[in-house]
């Protein structure tokens, strides 16, 4: 794990909140909702879901489109509040706009 990712997770894990934890490739974005404390992944949403690249162009309308939907699964196991763990990518651009759909569609970080 780069340096830049363990100082991140360092203040995300031991909370009492799940962690939202962003991965992002060249092509595409995932987002997981896990639960640390019992080691298991609540919600999880990607990029390269079945209709997903159909709805909306460009890589950032469609970070937000995955941040819309983790949100939107989370909300129905009944998780309202989460920790963001961006690892080491800045928040800037698909990272942020993923983000941001997030909170807009209920999740509190």
């Amino acid at each position: 794990m780069a340096r830049k990712a363990r100082v991140v997770r360092r203040r995300v894990i031991g909370k009492t909140r799940p962690r939202l934890c962003v991965f992002r490739s060249s092509k595409h974005i995932y987002a997981q909702v896990i639960d640390d404390s019992a080691s298991r992944t609540l919600a999880s949403a990607s990029s390269r879901e079945p209709g997903m690249q159909v709805d909306v162009d460009g890589k950032v309308a469609v970070a937000s489109a995955v941040g819309s939907l983790v949100a939107r699964r989370a909300m129905e196991k009944g998780v309202s509040k989460v920790v963001f763990d961006r690892r080491n990518y800045k928040y800037h651009g698909r990272v942020k706009a993923l983000a941001e759909a997030a909170r807009e569609a209920g999740l509190e970080f």
